[in-house]
């Protein structure tokens, strides 16, 4: 059993993957509550071998942080006035036969209840999936669940993808808002 897998066994927790490998997909992830979602995501992620890439804010890529997430995968992101982000991250996937990244389309650990809709853009712009992944805090299981099919309607995806992940159980509920 490789390291990820047993760490993620040993503290009770389980991995499951309801679809079948992309080369490339845009996966969104919920809830997202705590620090402990990165962990428990990196050890789900490469106890089956696989690696994807991740927006975080860029105060994170401090010396040496930096190193080490850039090494996992870690893409930073500057938010900036007229900076949009969703460019470079559809620049990424043309520019790779294969690619996956992981996006919380919360974009915060604080309650929000308007989640960020550029993670919708980008799966469509760049045109590969969009993977629904969740973490479920009661049952202890991280899950790569389905791929949601865009109708391009923003307002109506959004509404269907909350709707999904209202049945989760995020770290701490009270920051989590659908």
């Amino acid at each position: 059993m490789n390291v990820p897998a047993w760490l993620l066994k040993k503290i009770g927790w389980s991995f499951k993957i309801n679809i079948p490998p992309t080369p490339k997909c845009l996966i969104a992830i919920a809830p997202h509550t705590s620090n402990w979602d990165f962990i428990l995501g990196e050890l789900a992620i490469r106890s089956v071998g696989m690696k994807a890439g991740f927006l975080m804010k860029d105060t994170w890529f401090f010396f040496p942080l930096g190193y080490f997430m850039r090494a996992i995968g870690g893409i930073p992101v500057t938010q900036r006035k007229h900076k949009r982000v969703s460019d470079d991250v559809i620049a990424a996937f043309n520019s790779h036969d294969s690619l996956a990244i992981g996006i919380t389309p919360e974009g915060t650990r604080s309650r929000n209840e308007n989640w960020r809709t550029g993670f919708l853009h980008i799966a469509r712009e760049a045109n590969v999936p969009l993977v629904l992944a969740y973490f479920d805090y009661k049952q202890k299981v991280v899950c790569i669940d389905r791929i949601f099919e865009l109708t391009g309607n923003i307002d109506a995806d959004m509404a269907e993808i909350k709707k999904y992940y209202s049945q989760f159980n995020a770290k701490y509920p009270e920051k989590f808002a659908y």
